[in-house]
């Protein structure tokens, strides 16, 4: 087990970019892994994984380093000698890492271990903010389940194959996966493989989607023949699970502010052969105007502050803001009011986030069924999902109905 100079430099110019230019961590990774042709799996999995950790760890390994942003390259040196070291790498003789402290690192980080803002590598705000809606005791468990590294877990696409055909199809090139018990089209990878790569994939058997995440479309309960809109539907991971549900039968409506993610949505949808989605950018009040009691089942899949994906997205643990998530509460207030007048008397609706806070949660549901827009609509049952009960992503998702008259 030793350090290779290529791939450590790499490594380094990553976090250059991820903390001192701002850019996101899933994009620096996938330009850095096509650096050089001649790395195998081992070394790219080395760079992925790396960036990854040094991310998710980056104040405690800055405070054991005793380094503050914004680092320059010497520190950023320092904050991966923290890494190689707490890894057990034995630390070459390069230049930049001459002088390691090997037994003051691991000092150090027994002392820091025991205060759970260094231990969990967060921001105070962030702790705080934990505690005051979650409790210590849930706060504690959760944040710790959240820097743990995710699975990887595709969802089987029922338009084109089956759980078990697609099982067999992927041991046959020796990615072996699990069935997930309660959950009816999951498959888990036992060990970490780019399953982007395979034909499987290029032919729209699977998609890759966090267990919880695939919970909300099932909520839903759409029927084939039915009217169905997506309101937040970004990038359509769930857009495409309704689909697969209503086995492309009836009219799926896909909406979302941004025309950029409704054109990733497009090609997703003709890999998947899901073709009963119409796109709508929602670039004026009138486009929800129109479709006002036209539908039978209404999906919210509001922005919220990402705090239950925090292990998908280790960086958003620094690009997040106390700010971000006061002002993502008022527009998730304006999108359930707004949305939900798109639903028919009598239809059902669903209301999700990948967040653990109850203030983006239940709190939002309270409020709406006491408003003027939530007065005709009858809470029906909701699931809090926290990653420290099932390892999965932390998610909230409500259903609600329409009352007939």
């Amino acid at each position: 087990m030793r350090l290779h100079r290529n791939l450590v430099y790499a490594t380094i110019d990553s976090l250059n970019a991820i903390f001192n230019e701002g850019e996101y961590a899933d994009k620096v990774v996938a330009r850095a892994l096509k650096l050089d042709k001649r790395w195998g799996s081992s070394d790219r999995k080395f760079v992925a994984e790396t960036i990854y950790e040094i991310v998710r760890w980056k104040r405690l390994y800055s405070e054991i380093a005793n380094v503050k942003e914004p680092f320059n390259r010497d520190e950023l040196w320092r904050i991966f000698a923290v890494w190689a070291v707490l890894r057990g790498y034995p630390i070459p003789d390069w230049r930049q890492l001459e002088g390691t402290p090997e037994r003051k690192i691991k000092g150090k980080f027994d002392e820091l271990s025991k205060i759970r803002k260094f231990r969990e590598s967060i921001p105070d705000w962030m702790d705080e903010l934990g505690i005051q809606e979650l409790n210590e005791d849930i706060w504690t468990k959760e944040i710790a389940a959240q820097n743990k590294q995710a699975q990887v877990i595709l969802r089987v696409n029922t338009l084109k194959t089956t759980k078990e055909k697609l099982r067999a199809i992927l041991m046959d090139i020796g990615i072996e996966t699990e069935f997930l018990k309660d959950y009816s089209d999951a498959l888990v990878l036992k060990e970490r493989a780019n399953v982007f790569l395979t034909e499987a994939f290029k032919e729209g058997l699977f998609e890759v989607q966090d267990a919880s995440s695939q919970l909300v479309a099932p909520l839903l309960d759409v029927k084939p023949g039915m009217r169905v809109v997506d309101t937040c539907a970004g990038a359509g991971g769930k857009t495409l699970h309704l689909a697969s549900l209503m086995q492309n039968k009836g009219q799926l409506i896909a909406m979302d502010l941004y025309e950029s993610k409704l054109k990733q949505l497009k090609l997703r949808a003709k890999r998947n052969g899901a073709f009963n989605i119409e796109y709508r950018i929602i670039d004026s009040t009138k486009v929800i105007k129109k479709l006002h009691e036209k539908a039978d089942r209404v999906l919210i899949d509001a922005p919220c502050s990402g705090l239950g994906v925090l292990k998908r997205n280790p960086d958003s643990k620094w690009k997040l803001k106390p700010e971000f998530i006061e002002n993502i509460k008022k527009t998730q207030r304006e999108v359930l009011e707004s949305y939900s007048k798109i639903l028919k008397p009598g239809g059902k609706l669903v209301y999700a986030t990948c967040s653990i806070l109850p203030s983006e949660n239940q709190e939002q549901i309270k409020h709406f069924l006491s408003t003027d827009a939530g007065k005709n609509f009858t809470f029906v049952e909701d699931h809090k999902i926290l990653s420290q009960n099932t390892g999965f992503d932390g998610f909230y998702m409500a259903l609600l109905e329409k009352n007939k008259s």
